[in-house]
């Protein structure tokens, strides 16, 4: 029989409690209490999908890195997918040992002990819940967009300007997708499905549709489609390499909750891991559908539908679908719609996990532990997440769009900072297991590490450019960066929290809850 704390024993949800701890002894036996084997495969793959939003994500990240590196935009999206990639990984490893809904909390701590581990956890839940309110504020500004395009009124596009609408507004998309989300995750999915599978489809459509016009002399800026676009040595800056590494973070970003829900899955084990790489390919290679066919139609020039045209950067697909798809141009907003409006919805599980699983090896207050008795969800710190991003969006809204926005910004940080951590608390964990095997070389030790390496080396360069007054929206607070700024808030506020968390619950600080411990490598 093996103990919680022995090496050589897998973490598991109802085996790592300490009975007598804030988890109990009940929930100790019986787990986090979530409802398992609630997820397959596609649906991870589906609310994985959903999470990273690639409507909404490429629409507003296309036009900028043209900018940057025009027709080479492929091949920074290939640059900025291998380190995605490389700690999907480490991630994939890291569940196979473990498979906890706390992830990289849960994994960070086993590796390193609970300081670096409650931190790690805290980059997670600081990222997701403050990107809540940036989906709610996306989702409302494409409601109006949608509703003015169909009615053939512009100005009905303006009333999102109005605080009170667009805080109202926001409100109510913010309560819809906690009441999902509260609800069971067979109701997820079955709205995932849906609304995952319309956006895909006129993501495709207006692809084909664009490479279609090409073909019959119709697009705006022909341009020749050449492989020249996929290869990054063609890339002649580092600047526009750094430009790609930091654009992966935030269109790649949002596998993870396939991990999140790894109790909740079919095949806890493996699934999980399956899913995430699954789904991080088939994102790579959608946005390269669309990158291509867009490229080719509209070219990288400053005309008046050319992707280097800063007037329509902000929002690309709304501008070219007129051209591209005619009458059928609203589908792309509400395809966009769509997009923020699931990914609100699906964002939900990583912070609502974590917050659960902090709670139940005692990093929390037990009440973040609790699990809906009817719906088998993390209740409890659903609508905590809910509450905490509502009332972020409501007083940035107010106080200025320019602290909003750029506190989206210094998420990247914060992603940089969860992500690295997790990718070397892989090669730690396994650390005796490294020269066993050739997969193990390849899948415990160079590739997270790699993948972390280059995380590592964009949180610091983002830490030190963010410094620069210039920097995001150009706001400063006594001579440095508002995103800085902002960033060393939101990681300096988690260190105080942690101090005190330290304070009213030692035992998790102590290692009684959750114990640092090294593992065998799976077979």
């Amino acid at each position: 029989m093996t103990h919680p704390s022995d090496p050589q024993a897998p973490l598991t949800a109802a085996s790592s409690a300490i009975p007598g701890t804030a988890a109990g002894s009940e929930t100790a036996k019986k787990g986090k209490g979530l409802s398992a084997g609630s997820v397959g495969l596609i649906g991870a793959i589906v609310i994985g999908i959903s999470c990273i939003a690639p409507a909404y994500t490429l629409t507003a990240a296309l036009g900028p890195t043209v900018s940057e590196v025009g027709v080479q935009v492929p091949a920074i999206i290939l640059v900025g997918f291998i380190p995605m990639l490389l700690v999907a990984f480490g991630y994939r490893e890291l569940n196979r040992r473990m498979p906890d809904s706390g992830t990289s909390f849960t994994w960070a701590t086993r590796a390193f002990g609970p300081w670096v581990g409650w931190m790690a956890g805290w980059g997670l839940i600081a990222a997701t819940i403050l990107v809540l309110s940036n989906l709610a504020g996306i989702a409302v500004d494409f409601l109006f967009l949608l509703i003015s395009q169909i009615v053939g009124n512009p100005d009905i596009a303006e009333i999102a300007m109005n605080p009170f609408v667009n805080v109202v507004t926001c409100l109510l998309f913010m309560l819809g997708a906690t009441w999902i989300s509260y609800r069971d995750m067979q109701t997820t999915q079955k709205l995932q499905y849906w609304l995952v599978g319309f956006q895909v489809l006129v993501l495709v459509l207006f692809s084909v549709a664009a490479l279609v016009e090409v073909a019959n002399g119709n697009a705006f800026d022909a341009t020749a489609i050449e492989w020249s676009w996929f290869n990054p040595f063609a890339i002649d800056s580092f600047s526009a390499f750094a430009a790609g590494l930091s654009l992966s973070i935030f269109i790649f970003w949002g596998w993870d909750v396939t991990l999140t829900m790894n109790e909740e899955t079919k095949g806890s084990s493996k699934t999980p891991g399956q899913a995430a790489t699954i789904t991080v390919v088939t994102i790579v290679i959608l946005y390269l559908l669309i990158a291509v066919s867009l490229i080719a139609f509209a070219g990288v020039g400053d005309g008046e539908y050319g992707l280097g045209n800063p007037d329509i950067q902000d929002n690309v697909f709304f501008h070219l679908a007129g051209p591209i798809l005619g009458p059928l141009a609203v589908l792309v907003s509400l395809a966009v719609l769509t997009s923020s409006a699931s990914s609100l919805q699906s964002t939900f599980v990583s912070p609502a996990r974590t917050l659960l699983a902090m709670g139940h090896y005692g990093a929390l207050p037990e009440k973040f532990a609790k699990v809906s008795p009817r719906f088998f969800t993390p209740g409890y710190a659903t609508i905590v997440s809910a509450i905490v991003a509502s009332v972020f969006y409501t007083v940035m809204r107010f106080l200025s769009e320019n602290v909003l926005w750029d506190t989206i910004t210094a998420l990247g940080m914060m992603i940089c900072f969860y992500y690295g951590i997790t990718a070397f608390a892989c090669v730690w964990y396994f650390r005796a297991q490294w020269f066993r095997s050739v997969r193990n070389v390849f899948f415990t030790l160079l590739f997270p590490l790699i993948g972390g390496v280059i995380l590592g080396v964009l949180f610091f360069t983002t830490l030190i450019d963010s410094m620069d007054p210039d920097y995001g929206s150009g706001s400063s607070v006594g001579g440095l960066g508002l995103v800085f700024v902002l960033g060393m808030v939101v990681l300096l506020g988690g260190v105080v929290v942690m101090l005190w968390q330290w304070h009213k619950r030692p035992a998790f600080f102590r290692g009684e809850t959750l114990t640092a411990a090294e593992t065998e490598s799976p077979e």
